[in-house]
């Protein structure tokens, strides 16, 4: 929005020239937040590169990781408690040592799930420097936009308020309107029988036209005649 803003009034403090001491302010100020754009993109880049992306790669890789085991912990629990509740109600003959078997290797996977996910959290909570790191580099990109910006709107403000003084202290001009000679416009009066009025043609000639000026409303009209 900003650089958008700019460049508008970049654009228009132009077209009302060096003379027009409101296109200079437009001009100046435009300028500002166009520098103010600029810092903004700076920022979006720094946060990109060092915040986000390594907290994208924490949610995708470490925290997915992590997830994972534990829901696989969640599964082998389950199984594991299963197989234990088979147990209790009783089993006979051949079926004692499958039995057994089966709660044994189920009780296996379920301490090898609960290492892995207490080790994948412990990392991750071990992690904490880097994340608290990256998080300080995103507090100081923030801080310094914002440092900038001031920075850079004082100096508008301070160059507004010299336009303002200027525009204050300028001498009036006396207004001289400018003739129709001035412009290159021909005048001539309309003859009798037209109330007295007068037609302004620029360049063009009423009557005896091949074509009718779509501008001249008198242009489609038969030219009068003294006495008719």
């Amino acid at each position: 929005p900003e650089g958008i803003l700019g460049d508008c009034l970049v654009t228009y403090g132009k077209k009302l020239g060096d003379d027009s001491v409101f296109g200079m302010a437009m001009f100046e100020f435009g300028e500002g937040l166009k520098q103010m754009a600029d810092v903004k993109y700076a920022l979006d880049d720094t946060t990109k590169q060092s915040f986000l992306e390594p907290l994208h790669h924490l949610q995708t890789k470490d925290l997915k990781e992590v997830m994972h085991h534990r829901k696989k912990l969640q599964g082998r629990r389950l199984d594991f408690d299963c197989k234990r509740r088979r147990q209790a109600k009783g089993t006979h003959g051949s079926e004692i040592g499958k039995t057994y078997d089966e709660i044994r290797q189920a009780e296996e996977k379920f301490a090898e799930s609960l290492h892995l996910a207490q080790m994948g959290m412990f990392n991750l909570l071990e992690n904490d420097i880097e994340q608290v790191s990256q998080l300080v580099t995103f507090a100081e990109a923030l801080f310094e936009y914002h440092q900038q910006c001031t920075e850079i709107m004082r100096t508008v403000v301070e160059n507004l308020k010299e336009k303002k003084e200027e525009a204050f202290n300028r001498p009036k001009l006396e207004f001289v309107p400018k003739t129709l000679a001035d412009i290159n416009i021909e005048s001539s009066a309309t003859p009798d029988g037209i109330n007295g009025q007068t037609i302004f043609h620029s360049g063009f000639t009423s009557y005896g036209q091949d074509k009718d000026d779509p501008f001249d409303p008198w242009s489609s009209r038969p030219a009068p005649t003294k006495g008719g």
